[in-house]
């Protein structure tokens, strides 16, 4: 672990490319998901250099590193006019799409204190980081059903579920899991009308949807221009393309961006006045984020715009002749979702793995079913043919295959657990469970065998795993579909407090 002297640059960077063997790549197009890449090196390059030049610098204090407030004034700003701002136009630097959410969520309920427990009216098709904002910050979550065809959210459900404890309403522009835009001039105006904040998750689409926009796709009005819209979030590490870490949060008003800043004066210390989440945090990716929209500029943006809507209609059309597939709804942005009919996608996941691809499974949930889903970025359209065949193949190979095999009764009997027995679960009885539907644990966390967790003489087997080497997730992924959400929470949570272990 802690090393007795230190270790030379060559040797620690050797280790750690060892240990990322087993990971999968970010670059070329072939994971669907988590990443994003534009095929240029050199604005990777460059965003790269820029991250290294203010790593050390500690966002904490602007008045210390005044370099912060240029870079932050520059980025905001150009998000705020491509989404319906202006100059003056209020937002912060945050280190993520959750942190960007959390941070409206917390100036929603501070700007409108409620008798009671403050409620958002969210979308079931709203990311999970609104029900994270609300577990963090004592908000109760009112889930509106979508419309079961297009995926979009129903104003009229929407509004039914506005009561007066409803301190925010959310749209989705668009939802990650079938890529739809949300009605948000009908939400943003039932809202207003209400007298209710109503927020944009534009995480995965404020830096995509304009450039798609212009590149001929239809794209409906979703940002601070909609009347009734008060704030808006966009991630630049998305398809801004920037490094991990960068995400922008803007404000209709400048006084509910005051309501997301945290200040305390409660000790003899240094001075605590706080734009995010976090206090010290590293310059690194507000710098990256600034050198990637420099080293693209507006007509890199447009390219990268027209390359990811051609290589989204070709996707999408592709999977239309694949027998035993099918698109879910019609994808406003380049987000597609695939559901099989005599096809488990779960196996089809596994088979794209064995071929070097990573396709996203996705289990069912309010009647919307289970499906694989493929981020379509700028470097797809180079690969988007042979990502069809891949697709092609595995669903072959997955009918041939029939569904993954979970042990008679597994999935009855863990339904049947109460979240808190699980929760109870020691790590060795929770591992034979896990056992039984076929899951090694501890070999799934081999991939850190570099630094010790595996004896010497395991690490290069687990090192060096091949895509035909990699974990089957078919089955498990089935268990869990078969689960109700609380129940699949507290496995998740247990599989991850053993995955690190």
């Amino acid at each position: 672990m802690l090393p007795e002297n230190g270790r030379s640059t060559d040797e620690l960077i050797s280790e750690i490319t060892r240990m990322r063997s087993a990971d999968l790549p970010v670059r070329g197009g072939k994971v669907t998901a988590y990443v994003y890449d534009t095929g240029r090196p050199e604005v990777h390059e460059a965003a790269a250099r820029a991250h290294a030049e203010m790593l050390e610098v500690n966002m904490l204090d602007p008045t210390a590193f005044p370099s912060i407030v240029a870079l932050e004034r520059q980025v905001v700003g150009a998000v705020a006019e491509l989404l319906g701002g202006g100059p003056g136009t209020p937002g912060i630097f945050t280190g993520g799409g959750t942190e960007s959410i959390m941070l409206a969520v917390k100036a929603a309920r501070d700007a409108r204190p409620v008798a009671g427990t403050p409620r958002l009216v969210l979308p079931v098709t709203g990311h999970p980081a609104f029900h994270k904002a609300a577990h963090y910050l004592g908000v109760e979550v009112a889930p509106v059903p979508v419309d079961p065809v297009t995926y979009r959210a129903d104003p009229e459900a929407m509004a039914r579920a506005v009561d007066e404890r409803t301190i925010l309403v959310v749209a989705s522009a668009p939802s990650y899991p079938q890529g739809a835009i949300d009605p948000v001039a009908e939400i943003a105006a039932m809202a207003r009308d209400r007298g209710v904040l109503c927020h944009v998750d534009a995480c995965v689409g404020g830096w995509l949807l304009p450039w798609l926009r212009e590149a001929g796709a239809e794209v409906p009005p979703f940002d601070l221009s909609v009347p009734g819209v008060t704030s808006i979030s966009c991630d630049l590490h998305k398809f801004g393309y920037a490094p991990k870490g960068a995400s922008v949060l803007l404000f209709a008003d400048p006084a509910l961006r005051r309501r997301a800043y945290f200040a305390s004066a409660a000790w003899p210390g240094y001075t605590i006045i706080n734009a995010t989440v976090q206090s010290s945090r590293s310059a690194g990716p507000l710098a990256a984020a600034w050198a990637t929209l420099q080293a693209l500029g507006r007509e890199g943006y447009r390219e990268l715009g027209r390359a990811t809507l051609e290589a989204t209609r070709r996707l999408v059309a592709g999977v239309a002749e694949i027998p035993g597939l099918r698109v879910l709804g019609e994808p406003a942005a380049s987000l597609v979702a695939i559901a099989g009919e005599d096809v488990d996608v779960f196996v089809l996941a596994d088979e794209a793995r064995r071929r070097g691809w990573f396709l996203q499974p996705q289990l069912s949930y309010a009647g919307i079913p289970a499906n694989v889903h493929i981020t379509v970025s700028g470097a797809t359209l180079a690969g988007v043919e042979a990502l069809l065949k891949v697709i092609a193949e595995s669903a072959d190979a997955a009918r041939s295959r029939g569904p993954a095999p979970v042990p008679e009764g597994l999935a009855e009997l863990v339904a049947t657990l109460d979240p808190r027995v699980l929760d109870d679960m020691d790590d060795a009885t929770f591992a034979e469970l896990a056992a039984s539907a076929g899951v090694d644990l501890a070999g799934l966390g081999r991939p850190g065998a570099a630094s010790g967790t595996v004896p010497e003489e395991g690490r290069e087997e687990a090192l060096g795993r091949t895509p035909e080497m990699a974990p089957e997730m078919a089955m498990v992924n089935a268990v869990l579909d078969a689960l109700p959400a609380p129940t699949r929470e507290a496995v998740l949570v247990r599989f991850l407090a053993i995955l690190y272990s």
